[in-house]
């Protein structure tokens, strides 16, 4: 999120908090307390992912996938957010695959 708003470590620090335009709010309290915690993962997982999600590249999360032994799906042309006819079947079909 910080990339896609063109925020830098530096940016956040100094302002503390930045509100983003789309609603999110980054926090630099939060942004380190999330470095001094590194995820410790032990439970099966299972990621949807949308090719053209514009706030997560996919690199990130086949690595984020790859860490934490997690099964990773693209859907081809999704978003961040499922929210067409198409995104919501393609979701819908994927979560039966789970189930």
């Amino acid at each position: 999120m910080m990339k896609h708003a063109d925020v830098s470590d530096e940016d956040l620090k100094a302002k503390s908090t930045i509100h983003l335009p789309e609603g999110e709010v980054l926090s630099w309290d939060y942004l380190v307390w999330v470095r001094n915690h590194p995820i410790v993962w032990n439970v099966p997982t299972y990621i949807l992912y949308g090719e053209k999600d514009h706030f997560q590249s996919l690199e990130t999360m086949e690595t984020f996938a790859e860490a934490i032994g997690a099964d990773l799906s693209v859907m081809p042309n999704g978003e961040h957010w499922f929210h067409t006819d198409e995104q919501t079947e393609f979701r819908k079909k994927w979560l039966k695959k789970y189930m």
